[in-house]
């Protein structure tokens, strides 16, 4: 049986609001594309051949600061506005968790799959973007990273949070995903209790492997962690509907 077909879209440096329309339209796309005439391709739109996949992934790095948060953990008024005075944006994100940050050096990477299709629970989803992260870092050299039992979420190394994770899931349709931090400035963390975690420190590859890490660096042994992880074949794209 051939894998799944995932379309990756490679959105470089923009605006973390521009990475979420993009999403969307991907969810879209994604949701338009049930009904009988897609049963037949779990990969394709419509199981023909060259159809576009059904699913997707976006990669982005964010071009400005900015602080989210999901279901829980909105800041209060004066605390957003001291936020917005240290030049970050402020957004509120259809995900779980509390409020984090993003911004320059991260690599946000939003998956779109159908878990129906893979017959995933979402907890297992969940649990398979942490061994993502994981088979990542061990490409890179960090064998001591690990993914710590629920309630918590993510990948750490020791007692700091190197990847967050926080997912949306709507009629089995994902978005959102993970946030990796490579050469993050982690002093952006230092205004918030990152992801509502008190006692809890934020790292990035950078400062764990002694040495400059672009998103760039990282894209492709991501990538490879993917098809693994997901059992799938990666299509690159540059915008969903192209």
């Amino acid at each position: 049986m051939s894998r799944v077909a995932v379309r990756v879209l490679r959105l470089g440096a923009v605006p973390y609001a521009e990475a979420l329309r993009v999403q969307e339209r991907c969810v879209a796309a994604a949701r338009a594309a049930r009904g009988p005439a897609a049963l037949p391709g779990p990969g394709s739109a419509r199981g023909g051949p060259g159809a576009l996949p059904v699913e997707s992934v976006v990669l982005s790095e964010p071009a400005q600061p900015v602080y989210t948060w999901g279901l829980r953990g909105a800041p209060g008024a004066a605390a957003a506005a001291a936020l917005r005075a240290r030049g970050a944006a402020l957004v509120a994100a259809r995900r779980g968790g509390h409020i984090t940050f993003h911004g320059p050096g991260q690599l946000l990477a939003f998956p779109v799959l159908d878990l129906r299709r893979r017959r995933l629970p979402l907890r297992a989803y969940v649990a398979g973007l942490e061994a993502l992260v994981l088979r990542l870092c061990r490409r890179l050299g960090l064998g001591a990273a690990r993914a710590l039992p629920p309630p918590f979420t993510g990948v750490w190394m020791g007692d700091s949070k190197l990847c967050a994770i926080g997912v949306h899931c709507g009629n089995h349709i994902t978005s959102h995903g993970l946030a990796l931090n490579c050469c993050t400035d982690l002093t952006w963390f230092d205004h918030i209790v990152p992801c509502g975690l008190e006692g809890k420190g934020v790292t990035s590859l950078s400062h764990e492997l002694g040495q400059h890490v672009a998103v760039n660096h990282v894209l492709e042994p991501f990538l490879d962690s993917f098809q693994e992880v997901f059992d799938c074949t990666l299509v690159s794209s540059e915008e969903p509907g192209d």
